[in-house]
């Protein structure tokens, strides 16, 4: 793996994700955490939506939403999803593909803490992806759940993480005349050792 320099080198591809990241926060316009996380639902018919990704552990990407949602519905029913996280500035992505856990104990409580009371409020009144009449109405709710909750909100029962531990991990860079490098990490279990390929553009 000597090919395996510079920004591919290393050898804990959570780190290199980390570092990847950490270089995109430094030149993207917006939300340089954004990853298109797609799911399949009963009839494998696929869906795709943009997601912030919240943390990068040492063997998982954790990120969070509404349980009712239609991407939770499906999260729980595969219990498996993939993403992509793309940078145009950096002409750099990563692919990950693998099974997802709740994460729905003191580390959500922790992060929903930590967000905007106007975010707290948020997360209750939205039923989120089921149908809305008008934004009055959802505003109307957002009134009502701030009169009930106050200013410190604890978190909805319905609303929490997930913790996507990957089977596979791919990082990928631009090259010249579309000649461009990537390198493809596999392990079947996260007790395994990773398997690293250098693969064609």
């Amino acid at each position: 793996m000597s090919e395996r320099t510079e920004i591919f080198a290393g050898d804990d591809p959570f780190e290199i994700a980390r570092k990847w990241l950490a270089d995109a926060e430094k030149s993207e316009p917006n939300d340089a955490n954004a990853i298109a996380l797609s799911t399949v639902d009963a009839e494998g018919m696929p869906n795709s939506r943009m997601v912030l990704l919240k943390d990068i552990e040492d063997a998982a990407f954790v990120f969070y939403t509404n349980y009712g949602s239609a991407k939770a519905q499906e999260l729980d029913g595969a219990g498996k999803a993939s993403f992509v996280m793309h940078w145009k500035s950096l002409r750099r992505q990563i692919r990950v593909r693998g099974h997802v856990k709740r994460e729905d104990g003191p580390q959500a409580d922790a992060y929903f803490e930590s967000r905007s009371l106007k975010s707290k409020l948020g997360a209750w009144a939205s039923e989120q992806s089921q149908p809305l009449n008008s934004r009055t109405e959802l505003m109307t709710k957002v009134a009502k759940i701030t009169a009930t909750h106050g200013t410190h909100p604890k978190r909805p029962p319905f609303w929490g993480g997930y913790r996507l531990i990957p089977a596979e991990i791919e990082f990928w860079a631009d090259g010249a005349f579309r000649l461009h490098d990537r390198f493809r990490w596999t392990r079947e279990t996260p007790e395994k050792p990773w398997e690293i390929q250098r693969l064609n553009p």
